[in-house]
């Protein structure tokens, strides 16, 4: 068994040095131990510090892509170099070392594919009030759209299975969390939870630069991930108010006009026509980004059968072709 830690970098020659010397070298249930850096695209000396400090292996890329596509694409290269579970954890050092044997532990009992260190987001004392209550608020949305119980939405700190990587499609450009989180509840996949702490901010967050930023880019990364994977049933549920909303309505004109009244409400009866047309198109909306999500169903599937074939292990880690 092999188990490689991955570590997006973006300009973190400073903080690394730090984060790379309490990495575990052996682990129980794992005859290897590797560390995968990615290095996404730094105009700093990242790639040769993580070299100088202990990374076995380094995926440079050759520009900057993100943190959502320097996660996908580590996780492609931990694939490449056999990796049985990956980890992944943070350059700024936010998450402990010592959580990882926590997080592989039910993979390794079979109980889980995917598993989340869970920071207590509601308690953390060195997160602001409004970042831990935005993200306990984010928690629940993403919850109610995977379809599990989520306690930390944002967490970076997971372990998975080699299968699930191969399955993982990361689209967003922003961050991988959510979208991950929401793919995980549509395949089905086995998520566990487990209680971490969290080292004091080295640096302040890259990613959660404002209040309106980070509704933005989450709110998109929600609204996409559910019209991706449950587009029938949030179309079906618009469709159902708008049908209802008309159906009201012309009861209502029916009943005045069974009672002589209803040449002055002429409007209700126009209302209720744009009404239930929009409710009939937008259900027709629904089937059709329905037939659209199995076709890309189709497509997951046919690019996971083509990682596995290309998923012999090898040590080319050049950036591939975008």
């Amino acid at each position: 068994m092999k188990l490689i830690i991955q570590i997006p970098c973006f300009n973190e020659s400073m903080i690394l040095p730090k984060t790379l010397s309490q990495l575990p070298r052996q682990m129980a249930g794992f005859d290897e131990v590797e560390i995968l850096v990615v290095d996404d695209g730094s105009m700093d000396d990242t790639a040769k510090v993580a070299r100088e400090n202990g990374a076995d292996h380094i995926l440079h890329l050759t520009r900057h892509v993100g943190l959502a596509q320097a996660y996908a694409r580590g996780l492609d290269a931990c694939v490449r170099l056999g990796a049985d579970v990956i980890v992944n954890t943070d350059a700024d050092n936010q998450y402990p070392a010592a959580g990882i044997e926590k997080l592989v532990q039910p993979i390794l009992a079979g109980k889980a594919e995917m598993v989340i260190g869970d920071r207590g987001v509601r308690s953390v004392e060195h997160f602001p009030a409004h970042k831990r209550a935005l993200q306990t608020f984010g928690s629940r949305v993403v919850s109610a759209t995977a379809g599990f119980e989520i306690p930390d939405a944002t967490s970076g700190f997971r372990a998975i299975t080699r299968e699930v990587a191969l399955e993982t499609m990361v689209l967003n450009n922003y961050s991988y969390t959510l979208e991950t989180l929401i793919q995980a509840g549509s395949k089905r996949v086995k998520v566990e939870f487990v209680p971490i702490e969290t080292n004091p901010p080295e640096r302040p967050s890259r990613l959660f630069q404002s209040i309106r930023s980070y509704l933005l880019n989450s709110s998109v990364t929600i609204m996409r991930s559910f019209t991706m994977y449950r587009a029938l049933r949030i179309f079906t549920v618009i469709s159902l108010v708008m049908l209802l909303a008309g159906v009201v309505l012309g009861g209502r004109f029916v009943f005045y006009y069974v009672q002589g009244k209803g040449s002055g409400m002429v409007q209700s009866l126009i209302l209720t026509a744009i009404l239930l047309i929009i409710g009939f198109v937008t259900f027709l909306i629904g089937l059709i980004a329905d037939l659209v999500s199995f076709n890309r169903k189709i497509l997951e599937e046919v690019l996971y059968r083509l990682r596995r074939q290309d998923s012999e292990p090898s040590e080319d880690l050049q950036d591939p072709p975008s």
